[in-house]
């Protein structure tokens, strides 16, 4: 069963919520790519709607929009998610996961796309207070 960490940012106010999720709210991100928009009901937030900006999986390896699929692979980069170049000309072979969530993801993080009615705070319960 897929088990979730999805950290959504919240655009206006500039804060980050850190929700578990699993079972039936996990499935709904299962299949989804980075850039695809996902109900917010999954994670508490209904009437909203989130577009998935990345994440990374169990080892910590970054989701990267370029490679397709689940997989991890070996991709030479000379800059971007998962590396960034010291010097002019850099490039490193670094290992990364595709652009799908699948059963290996740990976190997906997300950004609200479009809002509902409700406060963000008071739905997600911000417990700093």
């Amino acid at each position: 069963m897929a088990e979730f960490t999805v950290a959504v940012s919240d655009p206006e106010s500039g804060h980050t919520y850190q929700i578990d999720v699993d079972g039936q709210d996990a499935n709904r991100f299962i299949g989804r790519e980075i850039g695809e928009e996902v109900d917010g009901g999954a994670v508490g937030l209904s009437g909203y709607t989130l577009e998935i900006t990345g994440g990374s999986d169990t080892a910590g390896r970054p989701m990267r929009p370029d490679v397709r699929g689940t997989a991890t692979k070996a991709i030479m980069s000379d800059g971007g998610v998962g590396f960034a170049p010291t010097a002019d000309g850099e490039r490193k072979r670094i290992t990364i996961r595709g652009r799908e969530v699948g059963d290996e993801t740990r976190q997906i993080n997300a950004k609200i796309a479009s809002r509902g009615s409700g406060d963000v705070d008071e739905l997600l319960g911000d417990d700093d207070e």
